[in-house]
């Protein structure tokens, strides 16, 4: 067992890294790069801090672009984005979400997650990754805080930097993402700097101590001034206090004035931005050394953008997600060219942003030729072991009334929902790998492959397919089928819109075309269609008003390659992408037009039109409670978006309710990334939460259910009983939400984030930060502290494995505050400030080590601007979960 404090201090040395391919040097030459900076013309240095368009014949639809100098042997970069794993034109392997690499409360795992994703990138000819993200799960209606790594600063940075040491050592860059304070849908936000230190900037602190390459600005304004253009933040903290020697990047458009690079900023993102691009309208190049482009400025495509975020689906009726009207909007229209020639930003400045780039690139070896731009296959065996490993160790069983797991013995066993019909691997696209539906088992295939030999039974209740609209439903000018239109001029009749190779049937790469008529539907209703869709980009409308359309979008960051997970999660159970929206319709025929555009995969266009009918929905639901009563066991799984925000998207609590009803033996599993309400909790036996497990977490899933895999995953959120509960959505304190008061968020509640308000305040969690259950027990005893000679400590506690099978146990340390606090300094109840996972057998007793850094003991000092120690003895208490503590020692 290797004592937790290394994360900070030392470079991986492990064997498994003597079989990286590159591993970055810990300084690069400074000679070098004076040499290089001194032959650069001014123009050559901004192709090092400015992102530009790669040539479509290389492009890999990445997220970011920089032009190097091929002159002088500077190689161009790539930056794909995540987390998790990369996302480019290329299908990346889906690993397990962020949150459940997170639940692992593993640096192992979190490490070998850095290797995949570095591999990974290699592969696809990538040399930044845009991760680790790094900010704090503060607020649970942040539409993107599911892809944080909880609520816990420490647990972040430990988290954050092992993922750092396992992508770098691929000879790949991390960016760790975003700096700072970037922890609600506010874009302004005032926090104190005790505040700031110790909890938001903290994780960054992890990830330069651990050699991170970049590191990523946020879009949020952070105490006045904008995040990519804030000294105090930037010169300040991360250049002066914490001694980074890295570049930052900011986020896309999250530049709003040239003079950001007199602040701090070493490089804006993306840059120059295609003429065609959506958000051509909305970021303005500020980096410009050329003379501004004439003519009006170009309109945002809206619809585009809106399209790209994925829609809201039918089981979505109360929305969430990004809001993009409340994107920052240019503050000023200044250009470097401008900024050059009125001297307000010198040569100089751009030589320091282009050397610490620069510095980087040397470091990493890439001016040697060690980087990698062609494509090559994956590993996905390697990677797809170390995604189902962490997808088992994410497992944390909530509840297990009666021992209701593993499931045991025969007997019939009914399996309910979609997302145990297929793997729910990814959860929402966001800005991560989508998947390779090819390697996706699902937990019921998964079920019925695993011993015991049960009978299991299926039922889908809300089906995400669907079925194809017949052809009697469809007509143009009162004659069968619909009429096609292709872009090449032909014209056709279709009975239906079934061109898939499901169906035998494809239409040639490339295809453009039009389908027009009318679509007659029996009933008054809300009808659910489904546009499906692969190899091509497509959009439906009814009634001449747009419902849906594919995420994929032409001139985008993310390139224009429709991935099958792009707009429902879940793709079709035949591989393809589903834009799936809920229509009211009367009784009666509507007009329909569904229409496909190229992307650039060149692969068979297959499209289909599919639906769901009222009639149908019942009674699929029918058939599932049927089969829920006529089981012994009902599983059922659900799963969320995190849109709406606390709470399983349509009818998912009414499903769980029905069931529990007629089958006493119910056992919920759960597909999210953030917590949600339970209303149902007292009436199932089971709750096991498995995340987004990535691709291979059907076969994780199926595991951890029937005890061949043991969960040990801990909470890395406090998981409260209302949303009220929580700090930022306290009804008390409307300056810390979203909305703030007067457009300002404050964070009011200081260092108390998480279970630090829940124990300030004295509310009782439902689940608290830490927890997880086992299929067998545990017990801890002797704890001893040993102060260090560096001002940290050593804890040593003996685990015992008092049950009958293996497990994992996480023991946790946790420090109060001290007893005579200093005036004016605040200070949460207790704080999380070391942790392990050890393996035992059945009856196994280990001792283990957990080394406390000596800035666990330390607090920011606001009049000193410095990190003090308080006075007195503190006391350590350790156990298994926040509110678990049972041993406690007092270390002087």
């Amino acid at each position: 067992m290797r004592p937790l404090a290394t994360v900070f201090l030392l470079l991986v040395t492990s064997a498994y890294w003597a079989k990286a391919q590159v591993v970055p040097a810990d300084k690069a030459d400074e000679t070098r790069i004076d040499s290089l900076l001194k032959k650069m013309t001014l123009e050559e240095k901004m192709n090092l801090i400015r992102g530009d368009v790669e040539p479509a014949a290389t492009n890999q639809g990445q997220a970011g672009y920089l032009p190097g100098v091929s002159r002088l042997g500077i190689p161009s970069l790539r930056m794909a984005d995540g987390p998790p794993g990369v996302l480019t034109r290329v299908a990346g392997q889906a690993q397990t979400a962020t949150m459940g690499v997170a639940a692992t409360w593993s640096v192992k795992d979190a490490e070998q997650n850095g290797v995949a994703i570095g591999r990974e990138a290699r592969s696809l000819g990538i040399d930044v990754v845009l991760q680790p993200f790094i900010n704090i799960d503060r607020d649970l209606t942040f539409a993107r805080g599911y892809n944080t790594l909880g609520e816990d600063p420490f647990l972040t940075g430990a988290l954050g930097a092992a993922e750092i040491h396992g992508e770098q050592a691929q000879g790949v860059m991390s960016m760790a993402k975003h700096y700072v304070a970037y922890d609600s849908d506010s874009y302004n936000i005032f926090v104190d700097q005790q505040t700031l230190h110790e909890v938001y900037v903290a994780p960054f602190d992890a990830a330069v101590k651990a050699g991170v390459a970049s590191i990523m600005c946020s879009y949020n304004k952070i105490n006045g001034a904008f995040a990519c253009g804030n000294p105090d933040t930037l010169k300040t903290i991360l250049f002066g206090e914490l001694g980074f020697k890295g570049f930052v990047t900011s986020d896309w458009g999250g530049v709003h004035n040239v003079h950001f690079i007199n602040n701090g900023l070493t490089m804006e993102m993306p840059g120059e931005i295609a003429d065609d691009s959506p958000f051509a309208g909305m970021m303005h190049t500020y980096f410009r050394t050329r003379p501004e482009k004439s003519g009006p400025p170009t309109k945002p495509n809206l619809a585009a953008l809106a399209g790209m975020l994925g829609g809201t689906i039918p089981e979505e009726t109360k929305g969430g997600g990004m809001d993009l009207s409340a994107f920052p909007t240019d503050s000023d229209s200044k250009t470097m060219r401008d900024a050059l020639k009125d001297g307000s930003i010198t040569e100089a400045s751009i030589t320091e942003a282009a050397r610490r780039v620069l510095y980087q690139i040397d470091r990493f070896g890439y001016l040697d030729g060690k980087q990698k731009h062609d494509v090559t296959p994956q590993d996905l065996g390697g990677n797809g072991s170390i995604i189902e490993k962490t997808a088992e160790d994410a497992a944390v069983l909530l509840k297990n009334e009666d021992n209701i797991l593993p499931l045991k013995g025969s007997g019939r066993i009914a399996v309910i929902g979609p997302t145990a019909g297929q793997v729910a691997s990814i959860g929402t696209f966001g800005e991560r790998s989508p998947g390779v539906p090819e390697r996706q088992v699902s937990p019921l295939d998964a079920l019925r492959k695993l011993p015991p030999d049960a009978k299991v039974t299926f039922a889908v209740d809300d089906d995400m397919t669907g079925t194809p609209i017949p052809a009697a439903a469809f007509t143009h000018d009162g004659k069968p089928g619909l009429v096609r239109n292709t872009e090449a001029g032909s014209s056709s009749i279709d009975p239906s819109i079934d061109f898939t190779k499901t169906n035998g049937k494809v239409l040639q790469p490339n295809t453009v075309a039009t389908w027009k008529g009318e679509v007659t539907v029996p009933a008054d209703g809300s009808y659910w269609f489904y546009l499906q869709a692969l190899g091509t980009r497509g959009m439906f409308s009814i009634d001449d008003k747009e419902v849906g359309r594919t995420g994929a979008v032409k001139g985008t960051v993310h390139g224009d390659v429709q991935h099958a997970s792009q707009d429902n999660g879940l793709p079709t159970t035949d591989g393809l992408d589903n834009v799936r929206r809920a229509v009211q319709l009367t009784k009666g025929a509507h007009r329909i037009e569904v229409t496909t555009s190229v992307d650039t995969s060149n692969a068979p266009v297959q499209v289909r039109l599919n639906w769901m009918t009222p009639e149908a929905r019942q009674r699929n639901h029918a058939t599932a409670i049927d089969a829920a009563r006529n089981a012994k066991t009902a599983v059922v799984f659900v799963w969320t978006r995190d849109k709406p925000h606390f709470e399983l998207p349509g009818n998912q609590d009414k499903l769980i309710e029905e069931i529990a009803a007629v089958n006493p033996n119910t056992v919920v599993v759960l597909n999210t990334s953030q917590p949600v309400a339970m209303p149902w909790i007292d009436k199932v036996k089971g709750v096991l939460e498995m995340w987004w497990p990535g691709d291979e977490g059907g076969s994780a899933t199926a595991k951890t259910l029937l005890g061949q895999s043991n969960p040990a995953g801990r909470l890395p959120m406090t998981w409260a009983k209302a949303l009220s509960d929580y700090a930022a959505t306290s009804p008390a304190h409307p300056e810390r939400s979203t909305q703030g008061v007067d457009g300002i968020t404050t964070f009011s509640e200081g260092v108390l984030v998480g279970y630090r308000w829940f124990d300030d305040q004295k509310i009782q969690p439902l689940y608290p930060f830490g927890f997880g259950l086992s299929y067998t027990k545990f017990a801890f005893s002797n704890l001893k502290v040993t102060p260090t000679v560096d001002g940290g400590a050593s804890v040593s506690v003996r685990v015992k494995n008092t049950g009958g099978v293996v497990g994992d146990e996480v023991p946790q340390v946790y420090l109060d505050a001290p007893v005579n606090k200093p005036q004016g300094v605040q200070f949460a109840p207790k704080t999380l400030v070391a942790f392990d996972r050890v393996t035992l057998q059945p009856g196994e007793e280990r001792e283990v080590t957990l080394e406390i850094a000596p800035r666990a003991f330390e607090y920011w000092s606001v009049d000193k601007k410095a990190w003090v120690k308080p006075g007195g003895s503190r006391i350590l208490r350790t156990g298994s979960s926040s509110q678990d503590l049972p041993l406690t020692a007092t270390v002087q």
